[in-house]
């Protein structure tokens, strides 16, 4: 699936009423996607559980899995994810800032990325990651298509550590356009499949 086919502009998540709005507000908007995900109402949360059970080292893309061995290799020759430089340590957790309906709605653990859940609504979701370059939030949300149906799509937001932050930032990001997200998608696309779930056909603009 090509990149132009997927991503969103700003707006598609900075005009919604979503609550990370509220919790997050200083952080930047990197990129809204569409995900090849359609279902009803109820089927968020099996979207959501998708997500946290995925293991990108066992992507069936190839460029993928290498970008992730690579990137977790030079993040531990560079201390970039010791634990000092995670959540609680240098970077206070977003939990912190949660309203109290928010904090009795936890989501799913994570199997094997480094995320920690914030909260799951019937329509929205939201992780954080932290380490040494940046603090992070995977904003995952369930979108009415108007024709009775639903769609998924996902917002990246950060808040780099100065810098180093930015700096690391900008040098993924093509790795993240071209390769990463692609793959998530058509990853995304056969889990559907398989389990019977509607999907958007890869020559299918978000609707």
């Amino acid at each position: 699936m090509h990149k132009e086919q997927t991503r969103l502009p700003d707006s598609a998540h900075t005009s919604r009423p979503w609550r990370i709005h509220e919790i997050a507000g200083d952080f930047r908007l990197e990129d809204v996607w569409a995900l090849p995900a359609r279902g009803d109402e109820s089927e968020f949360p099996a979207l959501v559980q998708g997500f946290a059970s995925g293991d990108p080292s066992r992507s069936s893309s190839w460029s993928s899995r290498l970008l992730w061995n690579i990137r977790w290799k030079v993040g531990g020759l560079l201390g970039w994810d010791d634990a000092e430089s995670g959540l609680g340590e240098r970077t206070p957790t977003l939990l912190r800032r949660l309203p109290e309906d928010l904090l009795d709605r936890p989501g799913p653990s994570f199997d094997t990325l480094p995320f920690t859940s914030l909260y799951l609504l019937e329509n929205e979701f939201a992780a954080e990651i932290a380490n040494r370059t940046m603090h992070g939030v995977m904003h995952l949300g369930w979108v009415a298509d108007g024709a009775g149906a639903y769609r998924g799509q996902m917002a990246v937001l950060v808040k780099p550590n100065g810098l180093l932050g930015n700096v690391y930032m900008a040098a993924i990001r093509p790795f993240r356009h071209l390769i990463v997200y692609p793959a998530m998608m058509r990853q995304i696309e056969r889990e559907m499949v398989r389990s019977g779930r509607s999907v958007v056909p890869p020559n299918v603009g978000p609707g």
